[in-house]
């Protein structure tokens, strides 16, 4: 009795021990993963610069673009409302030539 007693106690000796590893190693793992996100973490932060300045590089040229398709809708409609005020220019002139020769219109 006393021998499977004894080997009772060894096992769960062994069994303590075992667990005592699985922890040990569940902690460096726990550890190595922290460390892990704390340099993933500190990579992110160094390329937020980076990142920054892609945007307002990009939002600046997009603000450009927008700028330039103002621009030319503006000279398009422009360009329309001078043939037009021409056009008019043509037919008022006309119309006061008329007015002039023939005050009775």
């Amino acid at each position: 009795m006393d021998e499977s007693l004894q080997r009772l106690l060894d096992a769960e000796q062994r069994a303590q021990e075992i667990v005592h590893k699985a922890e040990d190693q569940r902690q460096k793992v726990i550890q190595q993963a922290l460390s892990e996100a704390r340099n993933e973490e500190e990579r992110f932060e160094m390329r937020i610069p980076e990142l920054h300045e892609s945007f307002v590089s990009k939002a600046q040229t997009r603000a450009e673009q927008t700028v330039d398709e103002l621009k030319l809708r503006y000279d398009e409609h422009h360009l329309h409302l001078r043939r037009l005020a021409d056009e008019r220019d043509e037919e008022a002139f006309e119309a006061a030539f008329a007015i002039l020769v023939d005050p009775s219109l």
